[in-house]
C-alpha cells in the first residue's frame, strides 16, 4: 500500500474531477506540511520536530512524522471551500535519516523537494485530463528550490510574500547593446515604500471565509529572484498600519483570483485538524517505514471519500442538531457530520436489505433508527 500511493490517489483524482471539477477549467490545490505525534524508538523516519500547534503545556516540539501533504481546494455552493487531501510524503529530517534501515532505499530530500514532486503528479493529472492546475502555499515554500521546478512545469503558484522580500523592478529593452553582461534585475522594490504611496490603491469585491468582503489592494508587476522571472505582486491593506503581501507567477491573474485563492488555502488546515482529530492520523501502532505511507494515506483518502459522498447531499441529511439547541442550526456540517451520515446510511441500507419493510418490523425499525443514531 506504502509503495503504490501515487497510483491509487490517481485513480481518486479522477473521481474527484468528474464529480466536483466537471464544469471547470481550473484545478485549485494547497500544499503544507503537518506533524503526527508517535511514540516509541523503533518507528521508522520519526525524529523531533517543531511544534506548529503549541498546548496547554508548552511543548515547542513535537516527536512523530511530517507529512508534506497536497490538497485539493474545491468550493461549495452552500458550504464554501472544502479540502480533498489526495498524496503526501514523509519529510526525514537529515539527522534521522541515518536511523532508518536501508532496506527502505530511502534517501534525504527537503520538503521544497517534496512539494515539487507533488506538483509534477498533479501537473500530469491535470494535462491528461485537460485541466489547469493552479497552486497555493504558504510563505514556507516561497523559496527556489520549490518554485523554479514548478514554474517550469508550467504551473501558477500562489503565495505570501515577506515584507522585506527582494523585489525588483521590471529591466527596460536596451536599444543599443553595451560592454559587459545585460542587467538581469531592475531598481530594488521596498513594499514598505509602496504601502506609503498613495497612488495605485484600489478597492475589490472578493468572497473570503465563506463571506463577501470589501478589501483595499494594489497590484503591480516586479522581478523576483527566487522565482527566476517577473511575477505579480498583490498588497493588501488591513487597516493604516496593517498590511500583507502576495506573489502570483501568472501575469494575467487579477486581484480577485489571488485573494480569494489565499483565502482557500486554509481548507487545508482543517484538513490537518480533521485526519488528527477524527480520522485518527498517527494513531496507528505500526513501525515499518512503508506501512507508516500507507496508513497516513488511508486516512486522506477515507476523508476525501467521505466529502466526495457527502458533495451533493443536503443538510438535511448530513446533520441533526435537534440534540443540541444550544448549537447554530445554519453552521455547515462538518466532517465527522458526513463521516456519521455516511455510517447511519450504510448501517441503514444493510438492516433494510435484509429484513425490508412491513407493518410487522415498524416497532423494530423506530427501535433501529434509535440505536443507529447512538452508534453513528
Amino acid at each position: 500500500m506504502g509503495q503504490k500511493t501515487q497510483i491509487i490517489a490517481t485513480v481518486l483524482f479522477e473521481i474527484m474531477i468528474k464529480l466536483v471539477y466537471k464544469n471547470q477549467n481550473r484545478v485549485l490545490m494547497a500544499i503544507d506540511d503537518s506533524p503526527t505525534k508517535r511514540y516509541g524508538p523503533e518507528v521508522a523516519g520519526a525524529g523531533i520536530h517543531r511544534n506548529p500547534t503549541v498546548g496547554p503545556d508548552g511543548a515547542k516540539f513535537v516527536y512523530g512524522h511530517i507529512w508534506v501533504t497536497l490538497s485539493a481546494l474545491a468550493r461549495h455552493k452552500l458550504w464554501g471551500t472544502i479540502g480533498l487531501p489526495l498524496l503526501a510524503k514523509m519529510y526525514i529530517r537529515v539527522n534521522d535519516i541515518k536511523s532508518v534501515p536501508k532496506a527502505y532505499k530511502i534517501g534525504f530530500q527537503n520538503k521544497l523537494i517534496q512539494a515539487a514532486e507533488l506538483v509534477k503528479w498533479a501537473k500530469k493529472c491535470c494535462k491528461r485530463l485537460g485541466k489547469e492546475l493552479w497552486i497555493v502555499t504558504d510563505g514556507g515554500f516561497t523559496k527556489a528550490g520549490f518554485l523554479k521546478p514548478v514554474i517550469t512545469m508550467g504551473v501558477t503558484v500562489i503565495t505570501r510574500l515577506r515584507k522585506d522580500a527582494a523585489l525588483h523592478s521590471l529591466v527596460k529593452p536596451v536599444k543599443k547593446r553595451k560592454r559587459g553582461r545585460p542587467r538581469k534585475y531592475g531598481k530594488r522594490i521596498y513594499l514598505q515604500d509602496e504601502v506609503a504611496k498613495r497612488q495605485g490603491w484600489f478597492s475589490i469585491n472578493v468572497m473570503l471565509y465563506g463571506r463577501e468582503e470589501t478589501k483595499k489592494v494594489k497590484i503591480f508587476k516586479a522581478t523576483y529572484k527566487p522565482a527566476g522571472r517577473e511575477v505579480m505582486v498583490l498588497i493588501v491593506r488591513e487597516n493604516k498600519n496593517s498590511w500583507r503581501a502576495f506573489m502570483c507567477t501568472n501575469l494575467l491573474a487579477t486581484a480577485e483570483e489571488i485573494l480569494e485563492a489565499v483565502a482557500d488555502r486554509f481548507a487545508i488546515e482543517q484538513n490537518f485538524h480533521d485526519l488528527k482529530e477524527i480520522e485518527g492520523a498517527g494513531q496507528q501502532q505500526v513501525r515499518n517505514f512503508w506501512a507508516n505511507v500507507g496508513a497516513f494515506h488511508l486516512n486522506m483518502w477515507v476523508h476525501t471519500m467521505v466529502e466526495l459522498w457527502a458533495w451533493d447531499k443536503s443538510a438535511k441529511m448530513l446533520c441533526n442538531r435537534s440534540d443540541s439547541p444550544w448549537d447554530d442550526a445554519c453552521r455547515r456540517p462538518s466532517h465527522a457530520d458526513r463521516r456519521h451520515a455516511l455510517r447511519r446510511a450504510v448501517l441503514s441500507k444493510t438492516f433494510f436489505d435484509i429484513s425490508g419493510h412491513s407493518r410487522k418490523n415498524r416497532k423494530i425499525v423506530r427501535q433501529f433508527y434509535k440505536l443507529m443514531k447512538l452508534a453513528a
